[in-house]
């Protein structure tokens, strides 16, 4: 499938996720107020062999945890030796193979990263690389487009904090051509990205600096990246079934990969072919024998594959927007928020997922402990199993902080956090936060609003989960950024600019918080002397372009178009796209007609055939509309007017019928209205309160109006 549908399911995913995420930790946060002994509560208890194992047998077995696998393998080590392995569920649904943790082959995903971490740390120790030097002493021929004077070092690539604009994994990256070869090398320069942010101001989980830390391992060694790992990594170590080639037993012995769902995902190749950010293939019994000699100062039995002060260095936090909630270290990032604890800097881990596998690892060097998960189905299985075993071994770890005392900010002095922020992974991830009395209220398009309560300088409580979102302020005290919990843990959010405005648009008009928050974000120029030209109506092409660009999404590559008339046309590659996605249909002519004015109900089709699978029509039908709507649009009329997705140019009379102007042409200021209202309109809640709603009551149905 092309790219575009790739991304918007992953897009998709990214919400699920981070419902889901809310999910797991309104979960545990129950759990451990229930207190069984091996799920959070009571005395914690010394690890061994057998109550590894029972915890193992518990957790798998429990209701929770069931529906997030199909085939799982774990191992835990301690004080040098492995206490427990064992697996569970199958690797195949239809052969019902049993998992074996010692030959049952996963695709690991970014655990990938603390292993190509581990083997850049390796050449640094033995003086092949500095940390501090320019990734590009290492690929000179390489051309990159960095305004800044600093330049991405080897640090800012094991850090996540290059600064590069979010390059990840294309769809066409996952292919079945098993016989298409792409190096790293030809890789890198075919998408290299550009520094948009100066080298080391900022953390976001980076795929694309992983890759340059493999390419890197290539020149700096002199051997192939896979033959680099296989001679200093894992032959030293015994690790037998592990590689990045998917091939011979590695291939033979893989599981077979499932999605979120449950659905059977084919089995799939890389690129580039041998992918250092995501590719190993391993089983649970080979990274176990990584976890000891790691533990151990990077030595087992007789083979060593790092220094002790190597091991050291990589067990240490390199960033963090505040001492609750770090960053990374040399390879390995911060583990899951436990409600009330935060994230403990005495734990480091690297959790992964493709669209088949997930897996997590985490290490707690000071107990000597590590542990190893990983499942053939794409989920948050990890996020219910890591609090438990914390919370039942290492109960110190998951402890409510002890804050000190802190007087709260005025309403005032809390306004410098008021604005909207965008993820800078996912720039169509915000988040709204204003001031309302003594508290902050933050709110987005996915779990809706919640209060957070001050009680550190940067630092806040969420009141729905007792998870902690903190702040990164300028040497000014400024807000540049935020990390909060749910929507991407592994980043920061960037905090909007003042904007200019535009020469037609005052703070006084109509549309005025809808245009200026889109400027703030960077979907308009920030130029106060253009116009914006807000009644100017909008053509079919414009409209299509600009919501997919939003979504950060490109234009199709294909040449074969769906339509007659798009040939050489600005915006052909994304009305192309959008036919890919299912968003446009042709017309009866094999015309697509880019250049007419749009009208508001056609609008309004393009966005229902995007969300009509995941809100089924059936939920709007008591929806009341007055006005004209041809019968064709009035379902996509009826769903954006119970979403709120439009601006307030919809009124709502006495009996509660909106009058959508359905046959009215769309114009700029309305545009913007719906591209506001998709950025930060809680739509899930929306839809769960009408699926709660009286089935037949027209007056049970709740129209949201635009703010």
């Amino acid at each position: 499938m092309k790219r575009l549908l790739y991304v918007a399911r992953t897009a998709l995913w990214a919400k699920s996720f981070a419902v889901a995420l809310l999910t797991v930790c309104l979960m545990t946060s129950t759990v451990y107020a229930a207190a069984p002994e091996t799920s959070g509560g009571g005395q914690a208890v010394e690890l061994n062999a057998k109550n590894a194992a029972d915890f193992l047998d518990e957790f798998f077995a429990s209701e929770a945890a069931k529906p997030h696998y199909v085939g799982a393998s774990v191992v835990v080590v301690k004080d040098g030796k492995v206490i427990a392995q064992k697996g569970y569920g199958v690797a195949d649904k239809d052969t019902k193979d049993a998992v074996d943790p010692a030959s049952t082959v996963f695709r690991i995903a970014s655990v990938s990263k603390s292993f190509t971490a581990v083997a850049a740390m390796k050449l640094i120790e033995q003086g092949k690389v500095n940390l501090k030097d320019d990734f590009l002493k290492y690929a000179p021929d390489l051309k990159i487009d960095n305004p800044f004077n600093t330049p991405v070092t080897i640090e800012h690539l094991l850090t996540h904090t290059t600064g590069f604009e979010i390059r990840d994994p294309n769809q066409e990256d996952l292919h079945y051509d098993f016989d298409k070869a792409v190096s790293i090398q030809d890789y890198v320069r075919a998408n290299v990205p550009p520094v948009v942010r100066k080298p080391g101001s900022s953390y976001m989980y980076d795929n694309f600096g992983s890759l340059l830390l493999g390419l890197v391992v290539e020149k700096a060694s002199g051997v192939s990246f896979e033959t680099y790992m296989d001679q200093n990594i894992f032959k030293p170590l015994g690790m037998n079934n592990s590689g990045f080639k998917l091939e011979g037993k590695l291939k033979e012995q893989l599981a077979t990969g499932y999605d979120a769902a449950g659905q059977r995902v084919e089995t799939y190749a890389l690129t580039p072919t041998i992918m250092p950010q995501g590719g190993m293939l391993t089983t649970a019994e080979d990274v176990g024998k990584f976890m000891v000699a790691f533990l151990n100062g990077g030595t087992a039995e007789s083979s060593r594959i790092l220094a002790n002060n190597t091991v050291e260095q990589m067990e240490v936090y390199r960033s963090s927007i505040h001492p609750l909630l770090p960053d990374t270290t040399y390879g390995f990032e911060a583990p899951f928020q436990i409600p009330g604890a935060g994230s403990s800097s005495k734990v480091i881990t690297k959790g992964g997922d493709l669209p088949d596998f997930s897996s997590y690892l985490f290490l707690i060097p000071e107990q000597n402990t590590g542990v190893f998960l990983t499942y053939n189905q794409q989920g948050m299985l990890r996020n219910l199993f890591y609090p438990q075993f914390i919370q039942t071994f290492f109960q110190q770890y998951s402890a409510p902080v002890k804050l000190a005392d802190y007087k709260a900010s005025s309403s005032d002095e809390l306004e410098q956090f008021n604005g909207y922020y965008a993820d800078l992974r996912v720039r169509s991830i915000v988040s709204g936060l204003k001031t309302e009395e003594a508290d902050l209220t933050i709110t987005d398009a996915v779990i809706g609003p919640r209060k957070l309560h001050q009680v550190d300088a940067n630092l806040f409580v969420d009141e729905l989960t007792n998870q902690f979102t903190a702040f990164k302020l300028d040497e000014n005290g400024n807000v540049l950024y935020m990390k909060e919990p749910y929507l991407n843990p592994l980043g920061y959010a960037s905090k909007g600019v003042t904007p200019a405005g535009f020469a037609d648009v005052t703070n006084e008009h109509a549309y005025a918080e809808q245009i200026l928050t889109l400027q703030s974000l960077g979907y308009y120029a920030n130029d106060a002397s253009k116009a914006f030209q807000p009644e100017r109506q909008v053509t079919r092409g414009e409209y299509v372009q600009f919501l997919l660009e939003s979504s950060n999404l490109k234009g199709s590559d294909t040449t074969e178009l769906a339509f007659s008339d798009l040939a050489g046309h600005p915006s052909a590659s994304f009305i192309q796209a959008a036919y890919e996605l299912g968003m446009v249909k042709g017309s009866g002519s094999g015309n697509f007609v880019p250049d007419r004015a749009i009208t508001r109900q056609e609008a309004a089709a393009m966005i229902w055939r995007l969300l009509s699978p995941q809100y089924p029509s059936e939920l709007f039908k008591d929806v009341k509309l007055v006005g004209k709507t041809d019968a064709w649009a009035v379902p996509a009329v009826q769903m954006l007017v119970a979403l709120g997705i439009h601006g307030p140019e919809v009124q709502v009379n006495a009996n509660g019928a909106a009058n959508y102007q359905s046959r009215k042409m769309l114009n700029q200021q309305e545009l913007a209205a719906i591209l506001f209202m998709l950025l930060t309109q809680p739509t899930d809640q929306i839809v769960a309160a009408l699926s709660q709603s009286a089935p037949g009551s027209a007056s049970s149905v709740i129209i949201p109006k635009a703010s």
